[in-house]
C-alpha cells in the first residue's frame, strides 16, 4: 500500500498523530527499504481480564500488522508494580510480582484473539529494566525536572490540592519513555490520557541519539452508558472473556450513536463500507437494529470463534420472540444530562399507563418487565445511556432511549 493508503488506515478513529509529517517520512523509508516500522503499545497487567476499551489500541496494532509492520506488544510487568499514576487523584496500590505475572499470562491468552501471533513480539519490560541498576535509574531520573513533571495535569492537581505524590510515581513516565529507547520504537500508541508519557519516549530517544518515535493517540472508548470511559469499576463494560450471549446482549443495548463509534474503533469493516453504513442509517435504508446485530456478530465471533456470533444472535432473537417483542412500538427519549428518569414516568409518557401511580401499581403487581427482566422496585430510575424495552403484560411495549 502507498503511504497515502496506509495513512488512511492509520488515521481511522485516531485522535492525534505527532508528528504526521514524520510518520509519512518513516512510512516512505519503510516502503523504499522493505524494513517494517517497529510499533509499540504497552499494557500494565493490573487486572486479569481485558474489556473492549482495552482492545481499541490492540485493534489499531492489528491494522499496523496488516500494513506489514512489526508489532511489539509490551507487557509492563515492571511498570505494573509501580502503577500508572495517569488520571489518579491518589497513589495507586503497589501490586506484588505474583499478581502482575498472573495477570500477564491472561493478557497473552486474550490478545491473540485479535493480533496475529506470527507477526507479534510479546515483550516484558522487566527484561531491560531489571538490568537498570541504581546508577542507571539515577541517570534516567536526571533527564527530566520536577518542574516539568508538575506540568502534567494530574500531578499538578494533586500538588496544588496538597494530595501526596510519591517519588516512585515520577519514575513511571520516565520508565515508560525508556521502554521506547530499549525497543528502538518508531511509533507508539496510547490513549489520549497517555500523551504526556508518550511524548516522554520521544524526548528520551533524542537523549539516547535515536530518531524520535511518532505517537498516535486513540480515544478512550465510552462504556455502555455512552458517557463514561469503559470501566469495570463503573459496571459499563463488555469483557472479551464474557459468554457470547452476554457480549451480544450488551452490544444490542447500546445507543445508535455509540454503535457507530464502536464500528469505527472496534470493527474490521473497511472504511468505504463503513461510510456506506453511515449513509444508509441516515437515509433509513439500513435499520439500526440490523447494523447492531452485525456488530454483535462480529465482536462475539472475534472472541469466541467462527459461528459464535450467529449462535448468539439466534439466541437473542429467540428470547425476543418468546417474549413476543414487536419491531415497532412507541418510543420516548430523554437527554442523559437531565439526570435519572423514573421508569413509572417514562411508561406514562410512552402511553403505556395513564399516570405515574398506575405505572407504580403495575410494577408492584409484578406485571412490568425491563429488557426481559421483571421489575420489582416501584421507584426504579434509569440513569445510564442506552435503549430499554419496557413491557406491561404480554402485549404492551415501549422503547425508552436515554442519550
Amino acid at each position: 500500500m502507498s503511504v497515502a493508503e496506509q495513512m488512511a488506515v492509520i488515521k481511522r478513529g485516531a485522535v492525534e498523530i505527532l508528528v504526521e509529517k514524520e510518520l509519512e517520512e518513516k512510512l516512505e523509508k519503510s516502503l523504499k527499504t522493505g524494513v517494517p516500522l517497529k510499533i509499540k503499545a504497552g499494557f500494565d497487567p493490573t487486572a486479569p481480564d481485558l474489556h473492549l476499551g482495552h482492545t481499541v489500541l490492540i485493534q489499531k496494532l492489528r491494522q499496523f500488522q496488516q500494513l506489514g509492520h512489526e508489532v511489539n506488544f509490551l507487557i509492563g510487568d515492571f511498570t505494573g508494580m509501580i502503577g500508572d499514576p495517569t488520571g489518579k487523584s491518589v497513589t495507586r496500590k503497589v501490586l506484588t510480582r505474583e499478581d502482575v505475572l498472573r495477570n500477564a499470562e491472561t493478557y497473552k491468552e486474550q490478545v491473540f484473539k485479535i493480533l496475529d501471533p506470527a507477526k507479534t513480539k510479546v515483550v516484558f519490560n522487566s527484561e531491560w529494566l531489571n538490568k537498570l541498576d541504581a546508577g542507571g535509574m539515577i541517570g534516567l531520573a536526571s533527564k527530566y525536572t520536577v518542574a516539568r513533571m508538575l506540568e502534567r495535569d494530574d500531578f499538578n492537581k494533586r500538588f496544588t490540592s496538597q494530595q501526596p505524590i510519591s517519588i516512585h510515581e515520577f519514575l513511571y513516565p520516565l520508565i515508560q519513555g525508556y521502554d521506547s529507547v530499549a525497543l528502538h520504537s518508531d511509533v507508539e500508541l496510547g490513549g489520549t490520557d497517555q500523551k504526556f508519557n508518550l511524548l516522554m519516549g520521544r524526548e528520551l530517544q533524542r537523549e539516547w541519539g535515536q530518531p524520535p518515535q511518532c505517537i498516535l493517540t486513540m480515544p478512550l472508548l465510552e462504556g455502555l452508558d455512552g458517557v463514561n470511559k469503559m470501566s469495570k469499576s463503573l459496571g459499563n463494560y463488555i469483557g472479551i472473556s464474557e459468554a457470547p450471549d452476554e457480549i451480544f446482549g450488551k452490544v444490542m443495548s447500546i445507543s445508535d450513536d455509540l454503535m457507530l463509534r464502536y464500528y469505527e474503533l472496534l470493527s474490521d469493516m473497511p472504511l468505504a463500507e463503513l461510510e456506506r453504513l453511515k449513509a444508509g442509517l441516515e437515509d433509513h435504508s439500513v435499520h439500526p437494529m440490523a447494523a447492531k446485530k452485525a456488530l454483535g456478530r462480529e465482536i462475539v465471533s472475534r472472541f469466541h470463534g467462527a459461528g459464535a456470533g450467529e449462535a448468539a444472535e439466534e439466541n437473542f432473537v429467540k428470547r425476543f420472540k418468546e417474549n413476543e417483542i414487536p419491531d415497532e412500538m412507541p418510543q420516548v427519549g430523554y437527554p442523559l444530562a437531565d439526570g435519572p428518569v423514573l421508569l413509572a414516568r417514562a411508561m406514562t409518557e410512552a402511553g403505556l399507563t395513564k399516570s405515574n401511580g398506575e405505572g407504580r401499581r403495575s410494577i408492584d403487581q409484578g406485571g412490568v418487565k425491563l429488557n426481559g427482566e421483571k421489575v420489582s422496585d416501584t421507584n426504579l430510575e434509569l440513569a445510564s445511556a442506552g435503549e430499554y424495552i419496557v413491557q406491561i403484560g404480554k402485549r404492551r411495549f415501549a422503547r425508552i432511549v436515554i442519550a
